[in-house]
């Protein structure tokens, strides 16, 4: 997983890639090279002469070369990249530099295009005849929309200064991207600070430059806070998005909200071939990609997480559902989205009992896979700024990508994601879900770790540095004010089950977790028992 980015800028002539481009390297102390002005050196002649006398194939095939030579360079080199306006019109270097960085397509207005090129000391370039350049301008635009519809992130350059831009560059440029393998192909999931109003590139690459209609899912807490933004960034790729508002919190979750659902997507004219996105927390995503698995047999769903919680766990791996009265998530179906786009800027307007609860999965994941992000949630305790960035929220998906990679349909490895879940599971439900998840599985983790510690599978000091860690982030660690007989009845009913008994997943060690088919009772009561008070 890249920390530091290759910048590839894109987009037809005149949109701004070179001046750009000179600002992000110099702002950001990389090398930059204008691929245009690499070209002319290299072949001893500008391009209209290079067009004139080889021909555009020849210039072609040198663009070609160059990019994979760039390819072997960038990473090492942290280069920032200006193409040539069709550089990546071809799909094998398109795909190489997407690989090798963040791709950024620059555009602009047509006859604004045109000013530009018509600039004293901007010769006309060869592709574009004397009289009515404006007309070959906007046919060549539409001849290359697909190619640019591909690359998910665009900036708008007709009326903001290079300054502006190079901002904007910048910070997309921090993004992190992280591919999903998934039966029959891959989806991205996006982390980055700032991506909310680019939410309708990202979802037109995603679906192969494709507009429709997009469902967008959310409640009364977050849609008065994001969705403006994201209509707004929708309209502007193409899309036709219409609002759907579903009740906040874990008591909505049920086949009844996924009805009135349905009801608001035939109201909004949603077909087969359009979108759902989630805009919200674990339970939007869950409800609103249970309702477009089902809707007409499915329709394609995106996820746009607003809650650390669905960032690093709910968001990714396609499982949605909806609780039943006997227990949680017993109706679901696995629904993979076409894409995942993380925001953590929006964490700010999470309540701190939210950011806590999230808080509770990312150290889950540290337990599970990555001992390096659990020691660093260690020193961070308290400091959630420290732990609400791109980087450990990237590090936490991770674990969870790389293990439903390999179990898809929770066949097997993916289990080991129940860590904490068949205790916390059983808690949210004598609750009534009032228990936040996270708060729940912060209990159940203690649980699970003190249970590995009674069948001698771990070391008594790992159940004390995971209830450690998990009490200095505020999360709580008893049963209290449940009893431990009320949990075990709860539990009876867990989907974890298999036939007759429960399935746990425990931890040997960090980064070790492993999954133990048949725990004895007593040693299960016994443990819940010392956890009352």
């Amino acid at each position: 997983m890249r920390t530091v980015n290759p910048i590839i800028l894109t987009g037809f002539m005149g949109t701004g890639k070179t001046s750009v481009g000179q600002e992000v390297a110099r702002r950001l102390g990389r090398p930059f090279v204008d691929m245009d002005a690499e070209i002319e050196r290299r072949m001893g002649k500008p391009i209209p002469r290079i067009f004139a006398e080889d021909g555009e194939a020849a210039f072609r095939e040198t663009e070609k070369a160059l990019c994979a030579e760039l390819t072997r360079r960038a990473a090492d080199e942290g280069l920032v990249i200006a193409t040539g306006g069709g550089t990546l019109i071809d799909p094998a270097s398109r795909t190489r530099m997407m690989e090798m960085g963040t791709v950024i397509c620059l555009d602009c207005a047509p006859d604004e295009i045109l000013r530009r090129l018509q600039m004293p000391g901007n010769p006309l370039r060869p592709l574009l005849p004397k009289d009515d350049p404006l007309a070959e301008i906007e046919r060549l635009l539409a001849m290359r929309r697909a190619a640019y519809a591909s690359i998910p992130w665009h900036v708008d350059t007709t009326h903001l200064p290079p300054e502006e831009v190079a901002r904007r560059v910048i910070e997309l440029g921090r993004t992190i991207t992280l591919p999903v393998k998934m039966p029959g192909g891959y989806y991205d999931v996006h982390v980055g600070d700032g991506l909310l109003p680019y939410v309708g590139g990202a979802l037109q690459a995603a679906l192969g430059g494709e507009g429709g209609r997009v469902a967008i899912v959310s409640n009364p807490i977050v849609a008065p806070l994001y969705s403006a933004q994201v209509e707004e960034g929708l309209r502007a790729a193409g899309f036709h998005p219409f609002p759907c508002t579903i009740p906040d919190g874990e008591a909505h979750k049920t086949l009844d909200t996924v009805v009135s659902l349905y009801d608001q997507f035939l109201a909004g004219g949603l077909s087969r071939s359009d979108v759902v996105l989630s805009l919200g927390g674990g339970v939007t995503g869950d409800v609103a990609g249970f309702a477009a698995a089902t809707f007409m047999r499915g329709v394609r769903f995106a996820q746009l997480p607003t809650t650390l919680l669905a960032m690093i766990d709910a968001s990714v791996g396609g499982k949605t559902g909806v609780n039943l009265r006997q227990g949680k998530n017993l109706a679901g179906a696995f629904h993979h989205p076409v894409l995942v786009l993380i925001d953590p800027t929006v964490l700010r307007t999470l309540p701190p009992e939210q950011v806590r609860s999230g808080l509770a999965e990312m150290i889950k994941h540290g337990v599970v896979g990555a001992p390096e992000l659990f020691a660093e949630l260690e020193a961070a305790a308290g400091e959630p700024l420290r732990a609400i960035q791109s980087l450990p929220i990237a590090q936490a998906l991770r674990v969870k990508i790389l293990i439903v990679e390999a179990d898809p349909f929770e066949q097997g490895r993916r289990a080991v994601l129940n860590l904490g879940h068949t205790v916390g599971h059983a808690l949210e439900k004598l609750s009534a879900f009032t228990l936040r998840h996270g708060e729940a599985v912060s209990i159940g983790m203690v649980a699970a770790a003190r249970i590995a510690v009674e069948l001698g599978l771990a070391d008594p000091s790992l159940a004390g540095r995971i209830e450690a860690v998990l009490a200095a982030w505020g999360l709580p660690v008893r049963l209290s004010p449940y009893t431990a007989a009320a949990v075990w009845e709860a539990m009876s009913h867990d989907k974890k089950r298999k036939g007759l008994t429960l399935r746990w997943a425990l931890p040997r060690a960090l980064g070790e977790v492993e999954v133990v088919e048949h725990v004895p009772p007593s040693v299960v009561l016994s443990v819940l028992k010392g956890m009352e008070q």
